[in-house]
């Protein structure tokens, strides 16, 4: 019987060159919504590859629901549900007939099939469209209706990576409040990946962080923000040269120093009494931010501290001209 926990132990990927997952180890508790982050290319998606039993560890082991990954993958595949990044839904066919097709492999009736059918589209918000072809649908009803169908069999464990990449803020919002709602009213366990810190933030009862495929941080993130203990003064300048010229010019008046892209942080105690020396010394030395900011520790200063560098958005990614999120263990 399912405990709706997950035991992860020395878990480890590698492929020639490159160790996708390094050796990792953690715990989801039963009910408990898990954001799994990490950088493009750190491991998240051959880590849910390997715990929902479509790859096969190279070492290590797993158990889902109490069940082992490998000599009981069946069992794992009945009370798991899984929406990956990659959709794959037939564009031909219509989303009641996919739904009523995914309830039949799980061994219900058509009638209970079609029954639950009809309560995921009016969950997820399709009922309107229920008549059209879904190679007609966008991308976020695509992504709405991949959530229905990892739904039908009524998972204990639900596996979403990266579930709203690509929506707009409102779709974004009804992914969140059903995220919500089946954990507190069903107590679902959720494992969560996500290119989105705020939604980690806001949803997760504790995270890990993966980086080049090792495990980084794991805790719940107000005692992870908590843990960097300082305040930061955020410095915005045109340029990245310009952003190294003023790091090094206020090294010594900071706990500790680092640049993201455009931006110096300054981290250090009672930030804002020393806002005026940090001005002074860029005024002396023609230095012209174009903003200074100051902020409390948050989960995007934890990120940066453990990984060296931004959670990038999707949409960041898109107006880059990022085409794909292909990797070995993105």
């Amino acid at each position: 019987m399912s405990n709706r926990e997950i035991i992860v132990e020395n878990l480890a990927k590698h492929y020639p060159g490159v160790q996708a997952v390094d050796d990792i180890s953690f715990t989801v508790n039963a009910g408990e919504i898990f954001g799994f982050l990490g950088p493009n290319g750190a491991g998240k998606s051959t880590t849910i590859k390997i715990l929902t039993t479509l790859g096969l560890p190279t070492y290590g082991n797993a158990r889902v629901g109490g069940y082992d990954i490998k000599c009981e993958a069946d069992e794992v595949r009945r009370i798991a549900g899984v929406a990956l990044q990659e959709i794959g839904l037939d564009p031909i066919m219509k989303p009641l007939e996919l739904l009523i097709l995914q309830g039949q492999l799980f061994g219900k009736s058509r009638q209970q099939a079609r029954e639950r059918a009809d309560e995921l589209l009016q969950l997820v918000g399709l009922t309107d469209a229920v008549d059209r072809r879904v190679g007609t649908y966008s991308g976020g009803m695509r992504r709405r209706l991949d959530l229905a169908l990892a739904l039908v069999h009524e998972p204990e464990i639900l596996f979403l990576d990266e579930p709203t990449t690509g929506l707009d803020p409102t779709s974004r919002r009804d992914v969140w409040q059903e995220v919500r709602r089946l954990n507190g009213e069903i107590g679902m366990t959720i494992f969560l990946t996500t290119q989105y810190l705020e939604e980690a933030d806001v949803l997760s009862d504790r995270i890990a962080i993966i980086d080049r495929g090792k495990l980084q941080a794991q805790g719940v993130p107000a005692q992870l923000k908590a843990g960097l203990g300082l305040e930061a003064i955020n410095v915005i300048f045109d340029d990245r040269s310009t952003a190294d010229r003023a790091c090094q010019l206020l090294s010594d008046i900071t706990d500790r120093t680092q640049i993201d892209r455009n931006t110096v942080r300054l981290y250090l105690n009672q930030a804002a009494e020393t806002i005026p020396q940090v001005v002074s010394r860029l005024q002396q030395a023609n230095l012209n931010p174009i903003s200074l900011t100051l902020t409390q520790p948050t989960l995007d200063d934890v990120f940066l501290q453990v990984t060296g560098q931004r959670l990038q958005s999707q949409e960041t990614k898109t107006e880059q001209g990022a085409t794909s999120k292909k990797d070995t263990g993105s």
